[in-house]
């Protein structure tokens, strides 16, 4: 089940795919409503999420452990979990982390919006 929308995360199908839309500032006081939708998108059959990153104007580790945790639970099912991040600071996090190994940004949502 789709977890409602709040302000900084709401879900959507593609069809081919799950998008998890995410805005405004993730940190401690904030990623739990990220992790709701994250969970509910990579819980059953063989999870293909896309997680929008473009409109987060602050991420820190605490949103990180989120998205891997939802990576290896996306992987344990034989599916996968990918982000959009543009160009924003995300992007330098997942350099900084060294994490664009595991999550190649991607700029644009594949298939178009």
């Amino acid at each position: 089940m789709t977890p409602p929308a709040n302000p900084h995360a709401r879900t959507r199908s593609n069809g081919r795919f799950t998008v998890v839309e995410v805005t405004g500032e993730i940190d401690m006081a904030t990623v739990g409503l990220l992790a709701e939708h994250l969970d509910a998108a990579t819980a059953g059959g063989t999870p293909d999420v896309v997680v929008d990153l473009r409109h987060v104007a602050f991420f820190d580790c605490s949103g990180l452990r989120a998205l891997c945790r939802a990576d290896d639970r996306a992987r344990g099912r034989g599916g996968r979990l990918r982000l959009v991040t543009g160009q924003n600071a995300v992007r330098r996090l997942l350099l900084a982390a060294r994490l664009t190994g595991r999550f190649p940004p991607l700029t644009e949502i594949p298939g178009g919006p």
